[in-house]
């Protein structure tokens, strides 16, 4: 596949690769600054035009190539800024496939660090002088990585430029693997091709409207799909500069974000939902005072499920400072379709449907008409160009119509080429086929959903489903019940799961307390508001109640909930408990030892008979 870019080249250009993107930027706008990284999320400290990054990339390819490391994995651990941009890119040109990753921190188990290692089987990681220094004190928790061999880029010197050999790569070569972040389980290594990337980010140019006058400003994780292909390709595919920033900085003091966005004229910048929530609640009416958001176009906001009342609370609460409502832009996507799938019109106001909370427990889908039980659901949009979404009955694989829940099915050249050395799980996910009419492959995304005169609205994902007494409850709606029902609770971070108990589902919560109210908890008083919204909402029973620490909950990089990992913890008891209740404490302390039992049999059944298959 190749790709013209009518609108942001000035030449009509073939392009089959980012390599070739990049080379043309460098050739044609070799000055114009692409990168700004902001340490702290405020202060300059590197700029890159395209012509620096193309020379930085090219030495980093010559290294690489000079390793035979051609068509091999090599680990990406960086922290964010522009080191990590010019080695991916070294990447590209040698002809290596980029695996990113985050670093651990510092305490972190490295599990999922290695699980990477282990699937991706990478020849080389490439990192920095200060990072590896860091990391060497690790060695010892894993000799695994004292064993890698390791590449640290920041002290390459630019002369290596002139020994890069141009590589045969085609659209059909895998660019990099986009490891899943996790929030259902053991991360998987998505493969994405060069063609993929290039139509996906034709996709987002055309939805956001992108001309060379855009500007960026990004604080997303480099290493996850949304801030590397929307955050870090994005902007070099459009030709517009970009102002990049820590997600730890603008996690610290979400007021970075906009002051960014204020200073650089951000016209594109987004998140998830949470991020919106934590503007809202952190920046005082002192300090929205300073900033100036007119020039915000696209606020884009995906990657967990998106939140009318956020959108209503942020855009009543930053018009002051010239946003605009309609700059929200709802959209859909993952990282198995390289990201985005579903988008709507750049001007136009977000859709919100009002449906009746108890039929969309049943899959059915009926618009409210009173203010009891009720879902606002926030439209992403509709299927792209050369794309198609089909609801799915997942039992059956049949297709359903309008206004029915099902599963999320897409199709389109952006489906990325499978799961990395994963067969089955490839076989079963990236190829299914709709049994009443034999149509496909599609993606088999494991989201539900439903349309309306073609209009996406996501109701959950099938693995987080809880299905109590033969009725569907999605985990976001009592979460999000829960965080509101007292102000003890943090916004965002909390987990509704089912765990079976005498042979029927029984619901738990996991929610963390704020910090300022950890010395003065009236457990007993949250623990019965808890109890008592969820049964006026849901009409459910809430079997134990889990209050953690701050900031332990498990997330994933992009900030996403890991309910599997909370439910794990919860069996497990290693959950960073404040106060838990349940039930029946007595019953609850017998149930946990059996279950994690039997669940621990049957992992090491699972890694048995995958030992066997080999």
């Amino acid at each position: 596949m190749s790709t013209c870019l009518d609108s942001s080249l000035e030449l009509g250009c073939e392009l089959s690769t980012f390599a070739d993107l990049l080379a043309y930027r460098a050739q044609n706008q070799p000055n114009r600054t692409a990168y700004t990284f902001l340490h702290r999320g405020e202060t300059e400290v590197g700029k890159l035009t395209y012509q620096e990054l193309d020379r930085q990339a090219r030495a980093i390819a010559a290294r690489l190539q000079s390793m035979r490391a051609i068509g091999e994995r090599a680990l990406l651990l960086y922290q964010p800024g522009l080191e990590f941009v010019a080695a991916f890119m070294g990447c590209m040109y040698a002809s290596v496939v980029a695996v990113p990753a985050y670093p651990p921190r510092r305490n972190q188990k490295l599990t999922r660090l290695q699980a990477i290692l282990d699937n991706a089987r990478a020849m080389v990681v490439l990192t920095t002088a200060t990072l590896l220094e860091n990391i060497e004190r690790r060695f010892a928790e894993d000799p695994k990585l004292a064993t890698m061999q390791w590449l640290t880029t920041d002290n390459i010197p630019n002369e290596l430029a002139s020994d890069w050999q141009k590589p045969t790569i085609s659209s059909n070569t895998i660019a990099f693997l986009q490891y899943t972040s996790g929030s259902t389980g053991t991360p998987k290594g998505v493969m994405v091709s060069h063609g993929n990337l290039l139509h996906n980010s034709a996709l987002i140019h055309q939805c956001f409207e992108h001309t060379p006058d855009s500007r960026g400003v990004i604080w997303l994780p480099p290493y996850h799909d949304m801030g590397l292909i929307g955050g870090v390709l994005q902007p070099l595919y459009g030709g517009f500069p970009v102002a990049l920033m820590s997600p730890v900085d603008f996690l610290q003091q979400p007021l970075r974000w906009l002051q960014a966005i204020s200073r650089y004229r951000g016209t594109t910048s987004g998140g998830p939902n949470f991020a919106y929530e934590l503007a809202c609640s952190k920046i005082t009416p002192e300090q929205k005072a300073s900033l100036d958001l007119s020039s915000w176009e696209v606020a884009f906001t995906g990657a967990e499920p998106v939140r009318a009342e956020t959108l209503e609370r942020f855009a009543a609460t930053f018009e002051p400072c010239g946003f605009r409502r309609e700059a929200f832009y709802p959209c859909y996507g993952m990282a198995e379709t390289t990201l985005i799938v579903s988008g709507g019109l750049k001007a136009a106001t977000p859709i919100v449907q009002q449906v009746e909370g108890a039929a969309l427990e049943q899959n059915r889908v009926i618009a409210a008409r009173g203010e009891e039980s009720t879902r606002k659901l926030v439209g992403c949009g509709k299927s792209l160009v050369d794309g198609k979404i089909a609801i799915v009955d997942p039992k059956t694989s049949t297709l359903l119509p309008d206004n029915q829940v099902g599963e999320i099915w897409v199709a389109s050249p952006s489906v990325a080429q499978g799961y990395w050395e994963r067969p089955e799980e490839t076989e079963a996910t990236f190829n299914a086929y709709l049994a009443d009419t034999g149509e496909g492959p599609f993606l088999r995304t494991g989201d539900l959903g439903f349309l309306q005169e073609g209009e996406l609205f996501i109701a959950g994902r099938i693995k987080d489903a809880i299905i109590i007494r033969g009725q569907n409850h999605y985990p976001q709606d009592i979460e999000l019940t829960v965080e509101k029902c007292h102000p003890a609770l943090r916004p965002n971070c909390g987990a509704a799961f089912a765990v079976e108990v005498n042979g029927s589902e029984r619901l738990v919560i996991v929610q963390e307390v704020k910090r300022s109210y950890l010395r003065k908890l009236n457990v007993k008083e949250v623990v019965e508001s808890i109890r008592r919204a969820v049964t006026a909402e849901h009409n459910l029973q809430v079997y134990a109640t889990v209050l953690v620490k701050t900031e332990s909950i498990p997330k994933t990089s992009s900030g996403k909930i890991q309910r599997h990992a909370c439910r794990a913890g919860f069996l497990a008891g290693t959950l960073n408990v404040v106060e838990d209740w349940s039930e029946n404490p007595k019953s609850k302390v017998k149930f946990l030892q059996l279950q994690a039992d039997v669940e621990s049999i049957l992992e090491k059944l699972k890694a048995v008979k995958r030992v066997s298959n080999q």
